[in-house]
């Protein structure tokens, strides 16, 4: 089932306009979640906000938002005032600024979106936006408000459609040359290459969603349904820890081409 929309607006390009809706292309309705209860009585254990002095429970027409400004000091917000931080790009979506498809890092990429025409008379303007991405295989950058905040925002053309990323502020991002500047740019022995790339292409396949599923996850709904039904849930056997330090590279790739055993 598509999920439902959760932020209808506008997309323009210049003098094209058109309306669009929004959904998040992430789902974790499927996840196995839980509630905690108090084993004595099998109830619910509820979460209240308390006050951090008094201990009394707060009424939700008492809590307000607090920009610390010192110890035990606070600038405080209405929510009215927090609305009045009204963007235009709060229902549209205006693409200032086209890049390189490839320019854009991978870090970058934030959390995924479906963005679709609203309307059978929008879906013309949408079509060329979107059509005019894929030819010149560049992406749009544009700014949006989602989640009470503005985000810059890029648009991949998709299929028919096109994924609206939201993308990280750049005080999110550490440069990766903190990280692997400091690795040595070795080259290795001319003889382990072919092993290597045998070994990558027995393991080569395609991608499917498969690849990535939650084993952990499988691993709960079966000691659920076991013990819905009154079983007692057989334990998983523990993955083997790895071994320690290779010594010799070329005789732990000629192992691991070695057929496996069944």
């Amino acid at each position: 089932m598509a999920p439902r929309t959760f932020w209808k607006g506008y997309l323009k390009l210049s003098l094209v306009t058109c309306p669009v809706a929004m959904m998040p292309a992430r789902s974790e309705s499927e996840k196995v979640r839980f509630h905690t209860l108090n084993r004595k009585t099998g109830n619910r254990i509820q979460s209240r906000y308390v006050d951090a002095v008094t201990g009394k429970p707060v009424a939700d027409d008492d809590e307000v938002k607090g920009y610390p400004k010192g110890d035990d000091d606070y600038v405080v917000l209405e929510d009215d005032e927090l609305d009045s931080v009204a963007l235009e790009s709060t229902r549209t979506i205006d693409i200032q600024t086209f890049a390189p498809r490839s320019s854009v890092g991978w870090i970058w990429y934030d959390a995924p979106h479906y963005l679709v025409p609203d309307s059978k008379v929008g879906e013309e303007a949408f079509s060329v936006i979107r059509e005019a991405m894929k030819r010149t295989k560049t992406v749009g950058i544009s700014r949006v408000v989602l989640y009470r905040r503005e985000r810059a925002v890029l648009l991949d053309a998709r299929d028919n459609g096109i994924v609206l990323w939201t993308l990280r502020y750049g005080d999110e991002v550490r440069p990766e040359k903190d990280y692997f500047a400091g690795i040595k740019d070795a080259e290795p022995e001319a003889d382990l290459r072919p092993l290597m790339d045998k070994l990558i292409t027995t393991r080569t396949k395609d991608w499917s969603p498969d690849l990535a599923k939650d084993p952990v996850q499988d691993e709960l709904l079966a000691i659920i349904k076991a013990k819905q039904k009154g079983r007692k849930p057989t334990k998983a056997a523990k993955p083997q820890a790895s071994e320690g330090n290779v010594v010799n590279i070329m005789d732990a790739l000629k192992r691991s081409l070695e057929p496996r055993k069944t």
